[in-house]
């Protein structure tokens, strides 16, 4: 018999599965506490509840249903953790550390179908969507590990393995239950989502009106080289992107982060600066400059520091917000995919 995960049902939905075991309502309440805010790893720690309901959720329902399949810990306090999935398939979460508190990077995919060509994680194909209850359960085995030390999740990004957008129904659901005050109760304003660029999904997105922070794959200047890196562009290039994306903006009042990877004579010149800067300007946005991390498999390499710092002056003479991202987790393997793709002795990103 497949076990039901208790993370994919709403309160109602849970207080109906309780109820139909023959249970009072009010252990609803009590499961959906542990569930949630108490960060309950097994049903044996839910004391309050009788001990054969406890061996009866044990026997037919899961919490997520993942477990650590491998973990590495950067020097500067990064951590990468690869979970097992009840299918045998693994996923990576990493664990930021910041001076304003702890940020978790979540995956919603088994690999990705954007095929980015200077992503790891799309470098075995995709395989499939991850459930509501496994991307929250990656958020919550984060918070328990945190809180065991004396720290605090302060935010999360949907920014690791997968295509949030090209997931949904389990995308949405989970955003649900972030900002649900039964479940993890944490503002939308403390979680950026990540997107290659499906415009659909952005617009719908945007109808929420939701908080939510939005950084869009930009990553070039002009659509010739937008098409080299990212095939999603042939769909919706620049001229349908950038629209969408300022609708959300308008909508949710939120700024974009405009995600930009710095390769070596492909994108960084002068002129690529200048394109950008024309493109973005007037937009309510901000752009992030990405030290790019070099794949095996291909020729491209990182820029220099001077063209990274170079690329950045020129955006901030025009006006327009721009940081380098700090890299972070680089004694390990902290690319998005390269722990999984080690794990499962696919090619190894080196960055």
């Amino acid at each position: 018999m497949r076990k039901t995960d208790l993370l994919t049902l709403t309160p109602a939905e849970l207080a109906a599965y309780i109820t139909g075991l023959g249970e009072p309502a009010y252990r609803a309440r009590q499961v959906l506490a542990w569930l949630w805010p108490k960060d309950a790893a097994s049903f044996m720690a839910m004391t309050n509840l009788p001990l054969a309901l406890r061996e009866r959720l044990e026997r037919q329902a899961v919490i997520g249903g993942l477990s650590v399949a491998a973990r590495e810990k950067s020097a500067d306090g990064t951590e990468k953790l690869l979970f097992m999935l009840p299918d045998g398939q693994t996923v990576e979460t990493v664990i930021l550390p910041y001076r304003i508190g702890d940020s978790a990077c979540i995956s919603t995919q088994v690999g990705c179908r954007m095929g980015c060509r200077f992503c790891a994680s799309g470098l075995p194909g995709f395989v499939r969507n991850l459930t509501m209850g496994e991307i929250a359960a990656q958020v919550l085995y984060v918070r328990r590990h945190l809180r065991a030390r004396g720290s605090q999740l302060r935010g999360m990004v949907l920014m690791g393995s997968g295509e949030p957008l090209d997931n949904w129904e389990a995308t949405i659901s989970f955003l649900e239950a972030v900002k649900d005050p039964q479940r993890l109760g944490l503002s939308l304003r403390h979680v950026t989502l990540s997107t290659s660029g499906l415009v659909p999904g952005i617009r719908q997105l945007a109808a929420y009106g939701w908080p939510l922070n939005l950084a869009v794959s930009l990553h070039a200047p002009n659509n010739e080289i937008r098409n080299q890196l990212m095939p999603i562009n042939k769909k919706y290039p620049l001229e349908v992107l950038l629209p969408a994306c300022d609708e959300y903006a308008q909508k949710t009042g939120r700024r974009i982060t405009y995600e930009y990877i710095l390769i070596d004579g492909l994108n960084d010149e002068q002129e690529h600066a200048e394109q950008c800067a024309h493109l973005l300007a007037g937009r309510l946005c901000h752009v992030n400059l990405i030290p790019y991390n070099t794949v095996a498999e291909l020729s491209w390499q990182a820029s220099p520091q001077q063209k990274i710092q170079s690329f950045k002056a020129a955006l901030a003479a025009k006006g327009i917000s721009v940081t380098v991202r700090r890299k972070m987790g680089a004694d390990i393997a902290a690319a998005c995919g390269q722990l999984r793709n080690n794990y499962c002795g696919e090619p190894r990103n080196e960055g």
